[in-house]
């Protein structure tokens, strides 16, 4: 059935509630490669319960997994791909929290019957006891099969435009073999990430890294380049996903800063391919 714009636009989910502990944000800390040199003090304040614990900004992300949006939509849900991320912090991520997650759908655009629908949705993450809220989420899905329903085509986001000039400062980080199966256990089971026969299927010849890993990748070379590990500088974090990369390839992230705006992009070392494009993060003035 193809989309019905006003049920998807009408879909929401309300008060849904979550709770990590540090356990949680060392492990994501770890997936996304935090760790690898154990006498890094920078790195093991993100691995480690020391009492100034830091927690990795795109953490966010997999606080409130399985937070149900869009669970009811009826998608082609097996040409769903993870387009764009956005996080904006309202303040820094504790290490641990009870957390309450409200998601909404705010808008969606038919590219035509043979491009695909792009969908957005918000996520916003208030801490359960405090009321404070932490952090929105905003994520645009690429809904290859569900294009032609009809809705507009126009008003989708823009991407942010990177600089034209050499990159002032470049960072390059391995990912491990095994990184995918690791990661995973921050929420995303899907098995295009741990089984060989899956990925296979879906046309790759092995298993994949998240794309959500990848952000978190980039992140972490953020913060150790230009952040001094000091993950209260950073304030928002937009990616646009344009390839996956293999567990065990090497990301480089090259970045521009121009005042409180740090604009990079990710490419592999082994392939010559750009893994996220139009990159934008906002650091604390």
């Amino acid at each position: 059935m193809p989309i019905n714009y006003e049920e998807l636009m009408a879909m929401k989910s309300e008060g849904e509630e979550f709770s990590y502990g540090d356990r949680e944000s060392m492990l994501y800390a770890l997936g996304v490669g935090m760790g690898r040199d154990p006498m890094d003090e920078a790195e093991l304040k993100y691995c480690y319960e020391y009492p100034d614990m830091r927690t990795v900004p795109t953490m966010a992300t997999v606080i409130a997994w399985g937070q149900r949006t869009l669970s009811k939509a009826d998608l082609n849900w097996v040409m769903i791909v993870h387009g764009e991320q956005k996080l904006e912090l309202h303040k820094p991520l504790p290490t641990a929290a009870d957390i309450v997650a409200n998601g909404k759908v705010i808008g969606a655009y038919d590219k035509g019957a043979d491009k695909g629908a792009l969908i957005v949705s918000e996520t916003e993450i208030f801490e359960k006891t405090s009321g404070d809220k932490l952090c929105t989420l905003t994520s645009s899905t690429f809904a290859r099969g569900d294009g032609g329903f009809g809705g507009p085509t126009e008003g989708a986001p823009t991407p942010h435009s990177v600089p034209t000039r050499a990159p002032d400062m470049s960072c390059e980080l391995e990912t491990r073999a095994d990184q995918a199966l690791l990661y995973r256990l921050s929420g995303d089971r899907n098995p295009l990430h741990a089984d060989p026969k899956f990925a296979a299927a879906a046309g790759f010849p092995r298993p994949i890294l998240h794309g959500l890993c990848t952000y978190g990748t980039a992140c972490r070379a953020v913060l150790k380049t230009a952040c001094d590990y000091d993950h209260t500088k950073i304030k928002g974090f937009d990616v646009r996903f344009s390839a996956p990369v293999f567990p065990g390839e090497t990301i480089i992230t090259d970045m521009w800063k121009d005042g409180n705006i740090l604009s990079f992009e990710c490419r592999l070392q082994e392939r010559d391919v750009t893994v996220i494009k139009n990159g934008k993060c906002t650091l604390a003035k």
